[in-house]
This record gives structure tokens, sequence and C-alpha cells, in this order.
């Protein structure tokens, strides 16, 4: 439950440019970087840094990639500490300017409790993320994205997640 609430405040970025319908615009000026950072200490602790980095390929499409590191504790557990890492890959198109839909493959290594051996192994556990979502500029370049996804592969029994939806307010400057 606590990762699908840490979700609620991660913060992602990707940049939303305009691409001249006339000339080529090069690789380098329609790239853009961001990711998410999160952080909370208590009884459960939980850090997160997923950078990512992606490109304008066209004037309503996306796509890009990122790498993710997630550490958790819950100190009212024997054994409740994780170190998730994994990557991911995404799309993004722009129905209206500030309206798009967001599609994303993300691939997780975490240990997962095995009730025959009654140990815990670490194992990969795959999501595909379909939804959309809302951009709000600010800036040149900056703004805030809004997006609600749902995972096609949610597993309840193996998912770092504690539901198949998730929620993310991200920023970029």
């Amino acid at each position: 439950m606590f990762l699908g609430l840490m979700l609620l405040a991660i913060p992602e970025a990707f940049a939303q440019r305009e691409i001249p319908e006339e000339g080529k615009i090069p690789l380098k000026d329609r790239m853009f970087f961001g990711g998410n950072f999160a952080v909370s200490f208590g009884t459960i602790t939980f850090v997160d840094i997923s950078p990512l980095a992606g490109a304008m390929i066209t004037n309503k499409f996306s796509a890009g990639a990122g790498i993710t590191y997630q550490y958790f504790r819950d100190s009212r557990f024997i054994g409740g500490e994780n170190n998730i890492y994994g990557g991911r890959v995404f799309g993004r198109y722009n129905v209206l300017p500030s309206i798009f839909l967001h599609g994303e493959y993300e691939n997780l290594n975490l240990d997962l409790y095995n009730q025959i051996s009654e140990t815990f192994q670490r194992s990969w556990v795959p999501g595909l993320f379909v939804g959309g979502g809302y951009f709000a500029p600010f800036g040149g370049r900056g703004g805030a994205n809004f997006t609600f996804l749902y995972n096609l592969m949610f597993d309840n029994q193996r998912s770092p997640y504690n539901q198949p939806y998730v929620i993310r307010v991200g920023f970029m400057l």
C-alpha cells in the first residue's frame, strides 16, 4: 500500500517541445531529460531515484527510456527491506496540446517471498502501463504532468505496486 501512495507524490519529467513543420531539427534539440525522485523516512523508509531521457519524434509523439532504483524498508517487519531496480521504455502521443496518451513497459527486479521455500528470492516483474494525462506548461520548456496509468500485467502477488492503478504527478524545469 505504501508504494502505491508514494507513487502519487513521485515527480516525473517529460518535456513537451514544438518541432517546426519545415526543416529538420537536430536530435540534441529534440531531446529531453528528467526523472523521478521521492523520499520518505520513518517507520517506512522509501527512496526513489529514476532518471529518464527521451526525444520528440514529431510534434505529437515522443519516446524514451529510463532506469529506476528504489529502496524500501518497513521497520515493523523482519526482512521488510527491499532494493528494487530496473528500467522502462515509454511512448507518448499528444491528442490535444495539453492532453496525451501514454504507454510504458517497465521491468523491475525485487525480492519476492517464495511460499514453497519460505525464503525471499530476487525476481524480475514486468509491467505494461497504458493511460493518459494532462500537461500544464510553464516557462520556455518546463511544465507539470498529471499521468493516470493502468498496469495491464498487474499481479497482486508479485507487483511492487499495491494496485493496478498508478498516478504520477511530475514537474520539469
